[in-house]
Parts: C-alpha cells; structure tokens; sequence
C-alpha cells in the first residue's frame, strides 16, 4: 500500500489546477515560500490535472471546482481512482453542502473556501500529506449532519431510545470484533479529523505504526474515503453526532 506521508526531509510535492493564471502564480509563490512544499506541475483543466497527476505523480493536488473540459470534481474522481495514493484538496469559491458532500463523496480528502488564510491554505495541504482530512471550519458539522439526516427519524424510532441503545451496543460488538482495539481507536481519531501526526503524538507511536494501524483499519472494513469512514464511526457509536444537530 502506498506511503501516505513523505519521507523526513523531503518536500510535499504538489500539483496545482485552476483556470486563473494569476490565482495559480499566487498559490506558487505561497507553497513555494515554505519551506516543506514545492509545486511540480500546474494544469488549466480538469484533463491537464489528471495528464499531471499521471507524470508528476504529487503528494497533494490543489484543485478548483470551476474549470473548462472537465469540471475539479470529476478530475478528482478519476484521478482518486487511477492514482489512490495522490490526496486531492478541493480549493474553490463554493460554500454549498451540495458541492462539499458531493466532493468528499468522489474521494477528496479536503475542502477549503478560497477566502480561507493563507496559513490556513499551507496547514491545509500539510494535512493531507500525512494522511488527514481537511474540512473548511463549519463544513465538518454538515457531513455529520448529511448522515444522520438519511436515517430513519420518526418519532416512533426515536421514543425508543433504550432499544436503539442495546441494538448499538450489539451492533458495534459485532462490526469491529474484525478489529484490535489499537485499531478502533486509530479509526475513532481518523473520524474526528485528526492528522496521522496528531494520533501519532496522542498515542505515542511512530507516524509509520499509525499508518499501518490505519491501513488495516481500512482494509478490514472496505472503508475507502473520509464519508464512509465518518459514517461507520457515527453508526457504531465510535463518534457522537448529537452536538452536530
């Protein structure tokens, strides 16, 4: 499985798509100010992206949603599943929950508003190149939001709290016994958003263990992206989703 972080010492490596040309020169001289990140290709469209991702082979690419041939979110998508091993940072002017779902859906690892700090933007591509999610402040609260509110919310369901409590309990026995208990803990802080870093740092391990303890996390369920992750965590109790009501 590929590495999710790059070797100590190395630079992020990151591809930017945007159909501004001054927008792309600002994001160039911002990335490459720091000192960690360098931009090794740049793209007009959707198809330019996926042709760079496929020759530059980055760790993060920065991409706008609004472009010509072929619109960021399905560049995204084909370039998620040709090259699982690149992380994708949707950057665009769109607020909407539709965009945002539907981006973490085709396998963004992160969504952030053009408005958004510069510090912000650099912490941002940091975060998905050791393995995290990003999500634009506000926006967090909408995916947990989009997943309770397809489930079932009558009031007879929910004047039967007892029983869904004791069905839970059982269900999450059952759903992770495929598990370590290392490794449902990893997937509880994936869930929140936390980077391989941070867990790393909180459970005093090494960034590598944490990768593999993630790696089979996602193997053992067939969770393949941040939505079904934040989902199935929701589902068995993992994280609450009641402060996002």
């Amino acid at each position: 499985m590929p590495d999710e972080t790059n070797t100590v010492g190395e630079k992020i490596r990151i591809l930017l798509a945007d159909d501004h040309d001054l927008l792309r020169h600002g994001l160039r001289l911002l990335f490459e100010a720091q000192a960690d990140m360098q931009v090794v290709g740049e793209a007009r469209t959707g198809r330019e992206a996926i042709e760079q991702a496929s020759e530059q082979r980055p760790d993060v690419v920065v991409m706008d949603i609004s472009m010509a041939e072929m619109d960021g979110l399905e560049a995204c998508q084909r370039i998620r599943k040709l090259y699982p091993e690149i992380q994708v940072l949707i950057l665009t002017m769109h607020e909407s929950e539709e965009y945002f779902l539907q981006a973490l859906r085709i396998g963004a690892a992160g969504y952030l508003v053009k408005k958004a700090a510069p510090a912000e933007l650099s912490t941002a591509v940091r975060t998905l190149a050791q393995g995290g999610a990003y999500l634009y402040p506000g926006l967090a609260k909408t995916l947990i939001r989009a997943y309770v509110s397809t489930h079932d919310q009558s009031p007879t369901r929910l004047s039967n709290q007892r029983t869904m409590a004791r069905e839970k309990n059982a269900s999450l026995g059952h759903a992770l016994d495929v598990l370590t208990p290392r490794e449902v803990e990893v997937l509880k802080y994936v869930a929140e958003g936390k980077t391989n870093q941070e867990i790393a740092d909180m459970l005093v391990l090494s960034i590598k263990t944490i990768q593999a303890h993630r790696a089979n996390v996602m193997d053992k369920l067939g969770l393949h992206d941040i939505t079904h992750l934040v989902r199935f965590a929701i589902h068995h109790g993992l994280i609450a989703a009641e402060p996002y009501l």
